[in-house]
């Protein structure tokens, strides 16, 4: 279905986004978004060295 999307109906779809949405408010979700993918990230990390943590150390016994 999107593989037949070609460079000229994406441009077409751009251009119709920009005019509904305008470039300021595209800028604030595109920031938002990266906050929020930022904050993810991080979030995983942060479980990852939970988990670490928790991990019982199972030395030759």
């Amino acid at each position: 279905m999107f593989g037949s999307l070609g460079t000229p109906e994406l441009l077409i779809i751009l251009v119709v986004v920009l005019l509904v949405f305008g470039v300021g408010r595209i800028s604030k979700l595109g920031s938002e978004l990266g906050k929020g993918i930022r904050a993810f990230r991080e979030g995983v990390q942060e479980g990852k060295e939970d988990l670490e943590e928790k991990k019982p150390d199972v030395d030759n016994e």
